[in-house]
């Protein structure tokens, strides 16, 4: 078996079998590609079934040189499940990973904006051209129902239930869920969607699309990443800021007033509770209110 051969077949299984978004199938294959560099580079002849151990430990050392553990940690992770993939289909009998150990990291906790620092990065929009309604309306929804980026930029008209308060979401793996949207959001959609959208010739294919660039076409992840990076610039906010950054402000502002984990957990389309729990990284002083307020014994 060589190697384009199993990436293609890995990339399959990633999508049809596992349900994975295009986005995390790349990342995926991102990793394998980087081995196939390494071997490239240093004339090895093997093929994804007689690969030895000490091949891999020889890559891992090399890119240990110019990566972080974090980033170390992710691309043996993805080398595992290629190798699990390989052993499921009969291919291999055996993990040429399994002897990897994957690098300690600790728990990353995600930044967050105050509310004062989202009024004030939405507040730097230029309202005066149609961009700057688009943008306002886009943040506002990513900040008010805790969208990922591309959830965003592939909503749909179709997917805006107003009448009910919510909106449908297609999340990782294609899954639906319904989120509610209040009102407010609802009127800067509103204003975007009958006053700006409906100016724009729309190319073929988006003409449900809810956000668009100038030339009717859906947005790019890349460019929702640079508006909100050049607004956060504006306004002066010297934290990292990127698109998660309003999704993790929704999750833990919710947190912080008494909402349940488990609400949390389904509006933020998490499979496990686990991937929420990121989201207490609460101070002392609220945890402390929380059980002065609700523990019987206070």
């Amino acid at each position: 078996m060589k190697w384009l051969e199993a990436l293609h077949d890995y990339q399959n299984y990633l999508k049809i079998e596992r349900g994975l978004s295009q986005n995390s199938v790349e990342n995926y294959v991102r990793d394998v590609t980087k081995l196939l560099q390494f071997l490239d580079d240093n004339s090895l002849q093997t093929s994804p079934v007689t690969i030895a151990d000490e091949t891999i430990q020889q890559f891992i050392y090399e890119i240990s040189k110019h990566l972080n553990a974090r980033s170390q940690s992710r691309i043996i992770s993805g080398l595992r499940s290629f190798f699990d993939y390989l052993i499921f289909e009969n291919y291999r009998v055996d993990n040429p990973t399994s002897l990897l150990e994957t690098p300690k990291i600790g728990r990353k906790l995600p930044d967050t904006l105050s509310i004062e620092e989202i009024d004030r990065l939405i507040g730097h929009i230029d309202l005066s051209t149609a961009q700057g309604e688009r943008n306002r309306a886009m943040l506002e929804t990513l900040y008010s129902c805790g969208l990922r980026v591309t959830e965003l930029i592939t909503l749909q008209l179709s997917d805006l239930f107003f009448e009910e308060g919510f909106i449908r979401v297609i999340g990782k793996g294609d899954k639906q869920r319904f989120v509610p949207i209040n009102t407010e959001t609802q009127k800067y959609i509103g204003i975007y969607k009958n006053h700006i959208r409906n100016h724009l010739t729309v190319q073929k294919g988006f003409e449900d699309t809810l956000f668009l660039n100038r030339r009717g076409r859906q947005l790019t992840r890349n460019m929702v990443f640079i508006i909100i990076k050049n607004l956060a610039e504006k306004a002066g906010i010297r934290k990292k800021v990127s698109p998660h950054t309003f999704r993790h402000s929704f999750a833990t502002h919710l947190l912080e007033n008494g909402a349940d984990l488990r609400s949390i957990q389904q509006m933020l389309g998490h499979e496990s509770i686990t991937t929420t729990e990121i989201y207490m990284h609460l101070d002392k002083r609220f945890l402390k209110e929380v059980v002065e307020r609700y523990h019987p014994r206070k």
